[in-house]
């Protein structure tokens, strides 16, 4: 699956975040800017470094019209225990069905171990508050990634 065209209008999407309410991109448009990163599983090492990342400057996404939401296949009984474990304070969305995963071209083949499967590719979308792809990032550090997503946005937004 391709990612979405830059410079297009981003997928539209709704799900429900940890709290079970539902989060649209539509909510933010003329008003914030969306950084919107799949993530493989909550409360895995990798995923917590970079949540942990973006718990820890939220701040500056807020100071940037920026709103980060992160979305996974897992329910949103386990979002809550990712949140409360590691005192995340923003949104985690779920995505079991991967149907949003799929339209953003964040869901296909892996390697792990070995064995090949399909799943999350960690994958970080960009868009603007005119509801448009502004960036996509696939080549994601998980240690740098806040870093990486809020140097882009201060150069480019």
């Amino acid at each position: 699956m391709a990612f979405p065209q830059v410079g297009k209008a981003a997928p539209a999407f709704t799900l429900v975040n940890q709290k079970g309410e539902k989060v649209s991109l539509k909510d933010f448009k003329g008003e914030k800017n969306v950084v919107l990163y799949f993530y493989p599983k909550a409360m895995t090492p990798g995923c917590t470094v970079q949540a942990c990342g973006i718990r820890d400057t939220k701040r500056k996404f807020s100071s940037n019209k920026t709103v980060v939401l992160g979305v996974s296949p897992d329910e949103p009984k386990r979002l809550v225990k990712f949140i409360e474990r590691d005192g995340l304070n923003f949104d985690l969305l779920s995505d079991p069905d991967h149907k949003i995963a799929d339209k953003y071209g964040a869901w296909g083949p892996k390697k792990f171990m070995g064995k090949e499967y399909d799943g999350i590719l960690r994958t970080t979308f960009i868009i603007g508050k005119d509801g448009k792809l502004k960036h996509v990032m696939d080549k994601v550090k998980t240690k740098t990634h806040h870093d990486d997503v809020l140097n882009w946005i201060k150069e480019n937004l």
